[in-house]
């Protein structure tokens, strides 16, 4: 008996667990990773939310917002008008298309690097402010269950039992002085 203690002792006392310490060089302490990962996320989170806590409403910004959304609208429109004028006035539209074919390859090269970065710049634009909003989801959801816990222990104590359970506990219509008025204003109403 005194040499299992004496074991137990060795691999147990003294505040130590050889046992666990000897399994963590061989396998990741899982609630010390998942601690680690927890801290990560949140510091990352932390520092996104920080690149876009500065809310830019100067003049000039505004002027530059509305500007960008100048292109967009002005390409499709423009594409529509150029159906409305060949239809309308097929003479015009075709001198114009001349004109336009004798554009050089390399200045059309230009306008599609140019239509294409800009393009390209507005989907990254609206791809991090779409991350951003899934950042500031996600740094709320923890809030959110906590509050839903919350709200699930008071339904489930004695008073949401008991509620649930005893149909008298809920006020009867006849209770609400209003509603028997209504009730009745609306079977002269049918009858009458």
């Amino acid at each position: 008996m005194g040499m299992m203690n004496g074991l137990f002792s060795l691999l147990f006392g003294r505040g130590r667990n050889v046992v666990a310490e000897t399994a963590q060089v061989f396998r990741v302490n899982s609630e010390a990773a998942d601690q680690r990962d927890m801290e990560y996320r949140s510091q990352a989170l932390q520092q996104f939310a920080a690149e876009f806590a500065v809310a830019r409403q100067g003049r000039f910004d505004r002027f530059i917002d509305a500007l960008n959304r100048v292109p967009r609208p002005a390409l499709a429109f423009g594409t529509l008008g150029l159906f409305v004028a060949a239809m309308v006035d097929p003479i015009w539209f075709a001198a114009r298309m001349q004109g336009i074919a004798l554009v050089p390859e390399p200045l059309w090269w230009l306008m599609g690097a140019i239509v294409s970065f800009y393009f390209g710049a507005r989907h990254q634009l609206k791809s991090q402010e779409f991350r951003h909003s899934i950042a500031d989801t996600m740094s709320r959801a923890g809030g959110v269950t906590r509050n839903i816990a919350a709200l699930e222990t008071l339904n489930a104590g004695p008073k949401g039992d008991a509620m649930q359970a005893d149909p008298a506990a809920t006020p009867a219509s006849n209770d609400n002085p209003a509603l028997a008025d209504w009730k009745a204003s609306a079977k002269g109403g049918q009858n009458g």
